[in-house]
């Protein structure tokens, strides 16, 4: 048996909750930090708070996938965890930035960084069946457009996020004016419509996307269902086992996963005060000045400058990858990305940041995309839901590294000056790009377009 090949906008569909996902990651991304700021956090504790997002990831996504590979019932396999994880990361969205209405129990700092973990919890168990859905419902054949399609998603809903409070204000006039721990109604008023927005694309996908059952999925791989003896010895400690004996591909890619994510996180979490100093000239102390706030909407659209590079840079990556191949695909976009990165540095003024954000858009299409067409080809359906959860350790240890070294890194090695974070990585990208020609692609097959 052969599945079947899904149309465009069937594969549309089947990653539309993306959309959603990523529109409140986006959100978060570009403000958090300056919530975070806000509500009260030194410029060095930032990436301490950050390391709820990589942890959540490491706790959060091997389980669901383990459990996803399980699941099959009247809603199917994956799309019970998209629906409850929307929910959950919704009410994040709308309370983190309105954590100062409980400052009656907790300091709104500690508040919103629990809304924080809420929310990124829930982004997991939304995230992580979406990956293993498009290596269930894909022919190998179809899965770099799958992935690719995905990542176009993601761009957009990415836009959509990063650009809606400097659209709120300077568009429909909500005020971007702050005070000491108040939050600006702009942000409070952009995390609520993406909390709607991420419920509705969640629920297309649920309503239009069929899954394969279990049995359809074996036949397909030629493979026997696991014996009910076999389904009773099996338990969550199968992960540790599973981490064992992953994928030689998975172990390569590794590597290029953890310089890739070690960059994105520096650029995430310090991008708004390395741009407020550097390019601004604000000093490290200021966090509740107009100027600082403007520079923070600035880095929510040069966050969806390259979120919207990435959306259509991710429908040529079929193409290129036809051309060249997956792995010299990647290389190219990561060096791409990380001299992007290392131009911030020498920009003259905030507008000629865009130019940099488009490097970063490359990358990122290609981060989103590329390790999951190769990955694919090298794991069996029936552990497609927990080596996806198990790849992701690779995208969240780099995460929790620098949440841990990152602060100190910046005020003790750099003088409080962020700018030096974004250059580390740069370099990260750099290096990720090398290690790319280390990891053999087993199934770099001609796409279908």
């Amino acid at each position: 048996m052969e599945k079947h090949k899904l149309n465009f906008w069937q594969i549309w569909n089947m990653s539309f909750g993306f959309l959603g996902i990523q529109m409140g990651f986006a959100l978060q991304n570009a403000n958090a930090s300056r919530i975070l700021q806000i509500f009260g956090a030194d410029v060095h504790e930032l990436s301490w708070f950050w390391i709820i997002a990589p942890l959540m990831g490491l706790i959060v996504q091997p389980i669901i996938g383990y459990y996803s590979d399980k699941t099959w019932g009247k809603f199917g396999r994956r799309k019970p965890y998209f629906l409850v994880g929307a929910i959950l990361a919704s009410i994040g969205l709308v309370l983190m930035p309105q954590a100062d209405m409980f400052i009656a129990f907790l300091p709104a700092l500690w508040v919103g960084a629990g809304f924080l973990m809420i929310m990124d919890a829930s982004f997991n168990i939304a995230m992580e069946p979406f990956r293993a859905l498009v290596g269930d419902n894909l022919r190998t054949d179809q899965r770099t457009l799958g992935f690719s399609v995905q990542t176009a998603l993601i761009g957009f809903g990415a836009v959509i996020g990063s650009w809606l409070p400097y659209a709120l204000t300077n568009w429909f006039g909500v005020s971007n004016a702050t005070s000491e721990g108040v939050v600006p109604q702009n942000l409070i008023w952009s995390f609520i419509i993406g909390a709607i927005i991420l419920i509705v694309s969640i629920l297309i996908t649920v309503t239009t996307t069929k899954e394969y059952s279990p049995e359809e999925l074996a036949n397909f791989d030629n493979e026997s269902l696991a014996t009910k003896e076999e389904q009773e010895k099996s338990s969550l400690m199968d992960i540790f086992e599973d981490f064992k004996k992953m994928p030689t591909t998975m172990r390569q890619l590794s590597w290029v996963q953890f310089f890739s994510w070690f960059g994105l996180f520096g650029m995430w979490v310090f991008a708004t005060p390395a741009i407020a100093q550097h390019i601004y000239g604000l000093p490290h102390t200021d966090s509740t000045s107009t100027t600082y706030q403007d520079a923070g909407d600035w880095v929510g659209i040069l966050f969806g400058i390259y979120n919207l590079i990435s959306a259509f840079y991710a429908f040529a990556l079929p193409y290129i990858a036809k051309k060249i191949g997956r792995k010299k695909t990647h290389a190219f976009s990561l060096i791409i990305g990380g001299l992007g990165l290392l131009s911030i540095y020498f920009m003259p003024d905030e507008n000629w940041l865009i130019l940099s954000m488009i490097g970063v858009g490359i990358a990122w299409a290609s981060i989103l995309a590329m390790p999951y067409a190769i990955l694919a080809g090298s794991i069996s359906a029936k552990k497609m839901g927990v080596y996806m959860g198990i790849f992701n350790f690779f995208i969240v240890m780099p995460q929790i590294i620098n949440a841990l070294i990152g602060g100190p890194l910046v005020k003790y090695a750099y003088g409080n000056q962020a700018i030096f974070a974004i250059v580390i990585s740069g370099i990260s990208f750099l290096t990720a790009a090398a290690l790319v020609y280390k990891v053999k692609d087993v199934d770099d097959v001609v796409e279908t377009v």
